[in-house]
């Protein structure tokens, strides 16, 4: 008390709810600030105590005992103390806070009112009649946010892809349905579910570390696992494991603390442990069996009911795989979103609900989608979404930067995954690798965040972001492959330049020069940043951008995508999202395709051409004065695409046209991703 009494006599209540590492008591100081004293109990182990809550901005932060300065600082209704590693007291340390004027409670969002009965004829979506400004109001902070973390954890962490000792092929999450695990055997996995080093704390502040803006957790997954206290059933973390305690609230409660928008996964229509849940390919155990329009309307009605009005930040739901999800058994699904209002879901309920966002799965569309569709990607850091043990095929970090730049420079979000082992723990490969993605991010964050689509069809050293200002566009030019003369011309660009500088160094200032090609920059010897460096270009008024041709890599290389093609037809069209991004409804073979590309490093090329299909027709490649012909390989699938070399062909320097056309005799139809001519 000697050391300590000042945070004891004459103190009010804490204005917060208890934290979890202590007390709060509160006094109001003679200047009119308050005076917080935090009495924490479990010394943070990062150094970093949070008290979430609170909207003020905080003056100064001290130990109370020898009046030591601490930094402090605020985002997200929480501030946080930097506190030494040792604390002062082995019992009870106490920090002290100042507040300017009385504490601002944060105020949670509204308990949900009840879903009012439908009037009949009325659209069960809320947003129907939603106004394009209300969606743009609504979508901001979701479009703004550019970066997400994806976690897939439950039971399937236990046996971690292997079943009865062997290993069971596909992803981590599937293996009760890969390895046709009986319900009653699957369910016994649940009794060594015991997380018991799980802290939601850590996971948040790995996700903020890596710059990720909100994250989504898999709330029940196909496996029909809940990881929260359900009532509706007793297959959940609360009722079948030793664990006993809600997952989910925990994570809320640290995205509440630190700034993090919070999101759930639901798998609304596969559920292969309650009776009556689709099964991919059907059910394999007698204990599935039952009605899907009785599973939907006593588990997963009631569970959206219950994550929608128990978690009062949450904002995002994401649905997946619509299987057998008819307009009957979604309705009343999507009608529950209004429990919370402005909530964002994606387009994988079904009953033909579209949702607010497209999903692409592994992979980034070649060019976006139309129409100002919000995308977003998501992807794993190595060969599963659930814990594998063994899977150790992790993507290398430039890949994870550069696919984030990719996806931003296109106006899409990377929503990126962990998978958490049955101990709570996010594995050690994805946690270094989020934290050197967060390294990149902490220089070159204005690049990604709240930025728009590239300008520009295409950038032959790497991917561009913009913001509008006003009467000027910041560019930022996220070079992939720094050049090696210190040259880097902007295709096209016709506007005025009024600066130029690097983002990891903004007193560096770059010269610039207006020539008929576009822009050119000169740049340093050496790149500033791993991965990808960005220049940042400001330019006078909106981007005025005239498409260049198509060009030769620094290598010689010509990549011609379906994407650039020109099409010369009624029925063949450009095919984007899974597995597509190419040239399709190649119905007719007097349709055919070209693209005209400038060849300023002439030579011997191989040329190679990527194919989907399900039968073998014959094509024919023109270029040079060189007539290529192949056949198409029987992929079995249209969206599974081989590689096919067509031989060599000679190129002079100058424009050149490539065509792509049928063989009449036989014609069957072929998807056409891309044509590669590569220097001999």
């Amino acid at each position: 008390m000697k050391a300590n009494g000042e945070a004891i006599y004459a103190t009010a209540a804490s204005p917060v709810s208890a934290p979890a590492w202590g007390r709060c008591t509160q006094k109001r100081l003679p200047d009119g600030a308050t005076r917080l004293y935090l009495h924490v109990f479990d010394w943070p182990k990062d150094g970093k105590l949070v008290l979430g809550g609170l909207a003020n901005k905080p003056l100064k932060a001290a130990l109370l005992a020898d009046g030591k300065a601490l930094a402090v600082s605020a985002a997200g209704n929480a501030i946080t103390v930097d506190v030494p590693a040792q604390a002062p007291d082995p019992i009870a340390s106490v920090v002290a806070v100042d507040l300017s004027g009385e504490p601002e409670v944060a105020q949670a969002s509204p308990a949900p009112a009840p879903v009012a009965a439908l009037p009949p004829g009325a659209n069960p979506d809320p947003y129907a009649d939603e106004t394009p400004a209300q969606r743009d109001a609504r979508m901001r902070w979701w479009r703004e946010a550019r970066f997400g973390m994806f976690i897939h954890w439950g039971v399937y962490a236990v046996p971690a892809g292997t079943y009865r000792d062997k290993r069971i092929g596909g992803i981590g999450e599937w293996i009760m349905h890969n390895g046709k695990i009986p319900v009653a055997e699957y369910r016994a996995y649940a009794k060594r579910f015991n997380p018991l080093r799980y802290d939601p704390d850590a996971w948040v502040r790995l996700a903020k570390e890596a710059g990720m803006k909100y994250l989504v957790i898999t709330a029940k997954h196909h496996d029909g696992f809940a990881l929260f206290d359900s009532k509706v059933t007793d297959w959940d973390v609360v009722d079948a494991t030793p664990y006993g305690k809600d997952l989910l609230k925990p994570l809320a409660e640290a995205c509440r603390r630190h700034g993090m928008k919070l999101g759930f996964y639901y798998s609304q229509a596969q559920d292969w442990t309650h009776p009556g849940g689709a099964a991919a390919g059907g059910h394999w155990d007698p204990a599935q069996d039952g009605s899907m329009d009785e599973y939907i309307r006593t588990i997963a009605v009631p569970q959206v009911r219950e994550l929608l009005s128990g978690y009062p930040d949450l904002a995002i739901l994401w649905w997946d795989t619509p299987m057998n999800m008819n307009a009957e058994r979604a309705t009343p699904l999507v009608s529950l979103l209004r429990l919370r209002p402005g909530i964002i879901h994606n387009n994988r309920l079904g009953g033909g609900f579209h949702g607010d966002t497209e999903t692409p799965e592994q992979h980034i569309p070649a060019t976006g989608y139309p129409g100002g569709r919000d995308w977003e990607t998501c992807m794993t850091m190595n060969d599963t979404w659930g814990f594998k043990s063994y899977d150790q095929n992790w993507k290398p970090v430039e890949t994870l930067v550069r696919n984030l730049v990719d996806i931003a420079s296109k106006g899409g979000n990377y929503l990126l995954n962990v998978g958490p082992t049955a101990e709570g723990l996010i594995p050690e490969p994805s946690v270094e690798r989020l934290k050197a993605v967060g390294a990149w991010m902490k220089v070159n964050g204005e690049a990604i965040y709240a930025t728009s689509a590239s300008p520009f069809k295409r950038l032959p050293w790497g991917r561009c972001t913009k913001k509008a200002r006003g009467d000027s566009t910041t560019l930022y030019l996220h070079v992939f492959d720094w050049p090696a003369d210190g040259s880097l011309v902007v295709p096209g660009l016709k506007n005025a330049v009024t600066d130029a500088h690097l983002l990891a160094a903004p007193d560096r200032k770059l010269q610039t020069r207006a020539n008929p090609a576009g822009v050119t920059l000169s740049l340093p010897p050496e790149a500033p940043t791993p991965y990808c460096s960005v220049v940042v270009l400001t330019i006078r008024g909106e981007p005025e951008v005239e498409v260049p041709p198509l060009a030769q890599q620094a290598d010689g290389t010509v990549r011609l995508a379906a994407a650039d093609a020109v099409l010369h037809g009624s029925q063949i069209q450009y095919e984007s999202g899974h597995n597509r991004d190419n040239v399709g409804y190649w119905l007719d073979p007097k349709e055919w395709v070209d693209w005209t590309f400038q060849v300023d490093k002439p030579g011997t090329f191989s040329v190679t051409v990527e194919i989907a299909a399900t039968g073998s027709g014959t094509f024919e490649l023109v270029a040079g004065g060189t007539r290529l012909r192949g056949k198409a390989p029987n992929t079995g699938d249209y969206g599974r695409f081989e590689k096919v070399d067509l031989g060599t062909l000679e190129l002079a320097k100058g424009k050149v046209l490539l065509e792509v056309r049928p063989v009449a005799e036989g014609w069957q139809p072929l998807n056409l991703r891309s044509v590669t001519l590569r220097p001999k």
